[in-house]
């Protein structure tokens, strides 16, 4: 498939900090189709009966179609277009949350999704009780977030707050930790969605420091954001996508112009 281009991608080189040039994401030829009702549906209960009686009618969408890209280890790849254009589906696919329709999909190492911060934290626990919870469900062993607590806490900035049930928790506190979680051991893979809004301004820099850092360190980062000036001050290569088809893939500079002119 011929994609239009705002350029030419440009190759990654040493100069700006890619020591290993492998994939570390390769997508070939993605497409997700999605079926839906066509008729508003309410509740589970009306969908049931509607389904037993025959009166439900399904409509095709595709999310995504014929979507090729590759991420490389040490890049930060920025994903820019307008609500329902495709982009949380195609992380939700790299992150093997979602499985394609066609097409394949190769991801190289661990990978820790950012795609809802504190997804599985229980209200009535405690911070820190949270903390070991979110752990687990990331895959980590008691021992291993006994070893990290500390510096999670500090990252998060919640002080004596780290003792109270997360029910008393500012979203932005809630989404802080959740940050902190999620980002306490080096991935190969990270994959960012709109989360760099969490917290302060001085919260926000903090976050996209670590994030660096693990770029710089040879992990490979998949990132949305609505802010252009987060993709272009971030981003080594960007792409657009409009209505889950991809439609430039280059430059983040350039991406933007085009998006800016004609997509957004």
């Amino acid at each position: 498939m011929n994609l239009p281009t705002v350029s030419k991608p440009f190759k990654i080189t040493v100069e700006e900090s890619v020591t290993n040039p492998e994939e570390a994401i390769h997508l070939e030829a993605i497409s997700v189709r999605y079926r839906v009702p066509s008729e508003r549906v309410r509740t589970f209960k009306e969908y049931f009966i509607r389904r037993l009686k025959g009166e439900v009618h399904m409509r095709t969408f595709w999310a995504l179609q014929d979507v090729a890209l590759n991420v490389y280890r040490g890049e930060v790849f920025g994903l820019v277009g307008v609500n329902g254009a495709g982009k949380s589906t195609l992380l939700k696919v790299v992150a093997r949350v979602l499985r394609p329709t066609k097409g394949r999909v190769i991801v190289r190492g661990r990978v820790a999704p950012l795609l809802e911060l504190g997804a599985g934290f229980h209200p009535e626990l405690t911070g820190e009780e949270n903390i070991f919870l979110n752990g687990a469900l990331l895959g980590f062993s008691h021992r291993e977030m006994q070893e990290k607590i500390d510096q999670i806490v500090e990252f998060s900035e919640l002080g004596q707050f780290i003792n109270a049930p997360i029910r008393t928790y500012s979203s932005g506190m809630y989404a802080r930790l959740g940050f902190s979680v999620a980002t306490a051991s080096q991935p190969d893979v990270l994959i960012v969605d709109e989360v760099l809004s969490v917290g302060d301004e001085a919260f926000q820099k903090k976050c996209a420091a670590r994030i660096d850092a693990f770029r710089l360190r040879g992990a490979a980062i998949l990132l949305v954001s609505h802010s252009m000036d987060t993709i272009e001050a971030m981003c080594q290569r960007a792409a657009w996508l409009d209505h889950g088809t991809l439609k430039a893939i280059g430059k983040p500079v350039e991406v933007i112009r085009a998006y800016r002119e004609r997509g957004g």
